[in-house]
């Protein structure tokens, strides 16, 4: 599955989840609802309640909520089935169900106007029900059906208000219905409640987005280089974000080989062989990530590494000339050691400019360094047969690593396979 398909499935259970969620809070609020009235009615009934909260009224409300909260059970439960049977929510039974609750305000409204006055009764706390399920709504993280609840409670408020009042009239006299825009302004209200929800919710469901998109684009750059990278130059990166564009800088790229490996290898099997290179490459991976460098890529019995790119460190044939060095002492403390057998190594250097970037199509991609930098590092580091040596160098790296580069021979002039012009070539180990 793809990453965005995959995203939007999760999400997609999520926000059943949440909804399941709302239901249970839903559940909660509607028992201490119960709970609330039911205090009421006891201590104050019969002084100060007799006006609204009558023996009938009182189980008009207590049966509306009982009902409201079996039914939020209910639902919750067929819900949590089908999340166990992998099914979706459908569209249509959201809204109904976001339609069933707002439409509860409305209905005690209309039971409890049968006992006492309709203008009180709109006036009175269940008018504010209306806002408890409009804020409910932001869990279902859908700006539409915020804007739906909110517009259900609205026409519904409204509708009530001009059934019993109208337009004025003798039920109205002498309170605030007596003015249509008192009850449209508190319908108007409840719409923007239903708005406010619904950005909410969105704002919401936006950033989730947003977050995964981040791990998303973190991913791809580590991806793209594995476990090539230091931590600090990984966390470079992914400042840039994953799409690495092709761009030219001055590198300075390393070839390392482990010398006579073949006739080193020739009687060991398969996993001793393996063994032995993971020893190797540990230790070469830690140096190489330690002076600011990544591994391109592992060529059997050696690898090729870039300083510079495609983060530059403004020392970076330093950085490679020390790393070189560290790498012989390194292996040579394996062999010392008894953990691998005795072996050489050859590492050559050369610096210059280079493209670098993301090569590949969009289902692969892999970080690329490309010119002919790369192509006179390899033949350097193939040198290294010729003159018995483990590390050399060409001109440009030693111009550019400054204090590292101490304690040289050189080799003067070199003619090198598949180029034209000698170049100057120094001799470290």
């Amino acid at each position: 599955m793809e990453p965005v398909a995959f995203f939007e499935h999760y999400l997609a259970r999520e926000i059943v989840h949440s909804e399941r969620m709302r239901m249970a809070i839903l559940a909660g609020l509607l028992g201490a609802l119960i709970a609330v009235f039911g205090v009421l009615y006891l201590l104050f009934g019969k002084d100060h309640l007799q006006r609204f909260l009558t023996p009938s009224a009182f189980i008009y409300i207590f049966s509306v909520v009982a009902l409201l909260l079996c039914y939020e059970l209910a639902i919750r439960h067929m819900i949590g089935r089908w999340l166990e049977q992998g099914r979706t929510v459908p569209s249509a039974l959201r809204y109904l169900n976001a339609f069933v609750e707002t439409s509860v305000p409305s209905l005690l409204i209309v039971l409890v106007a049968r006992e006492t006055s309709p203008v009180y009764v709109l006036q009175s706390a269940a008018g504010f029900l209306y806002a408890v399920f409009i804020v409910l709504s932001t869990l279902r993280l859908d700006f539409r059906l915020s804007v739906f609840t909110g517009l259900v409670a609205a026409v519904e408020y409204v509708a009530l208000s001009i059934a019993y009042v109208g337009a004025g009239g003798a039920a109205a006299a002498s309170t605030p219905f007596e003015f249509p825009p008192y009850y449209l302004a508190k319908g108007a209200m409840l719409v923007l409640a239903g708005l406010a929800a619904g950005f909410v919710a969105q704002q919401l469901k936006r950033r989730v987005g947003n977050a995964y998109r981040l791990l998303q684009e973190r991913q791809q750059v580590l991806n793209a280089f594995g476990q090539q990278v230091s931590p600090a130059v990984v966390e470079e990166l992914l400042k840039s974000g994953p799409e690495i564009a092709s761009r030219r800088s001055f590198v300075c790229v390393m070839f390392m080989d482990i010398r006579d490996f073949t006739p080193l290898v020739e009687k060991k099997s398969p996993e001793e062989i393996v063994a032995l290179q993971n020893l190797v490459f540990a230790e070469a991976v830690e140096i190489v990530n330690r002076n600011h460098g990544i591994i391109n890529q592992f060529l059997g019995d050696g690898f090729m590494a870039t300083f510079g790119a495609p983060l530059a460190t403004g020392r970076d044939c330093a950085n490679a000339l020390g790393a070189a060095r560290e790498l012989v002492a390194g292996i040579q403390g394996l062999s010392a050691s008894g953990r691998i057998p005795p072996i050489a190594i050859g590492i050559g250097l050369h610096a210059g400019e280079a493209v670098h970037g993301n090569v590949g199509s969009a289902l692969r991609k892999q970080y690329s360094i490309t010119g002919n930098v790369v192509i006179l590092a390899s033949r350097i580091e193939q040198l290294n047969k010729d003159y018995g040596s483990q590390i050399l160098v060409s001109g440009e790296v030693l111009a550019a690593a400054g204090e590292q580069a101490r304690d040289h021979q050189a080799l003067g002039p070199v003619r090198v396979k598949g180029r034209e012009e000698p170049i100057e070539i120094y001799r470290f180990a």
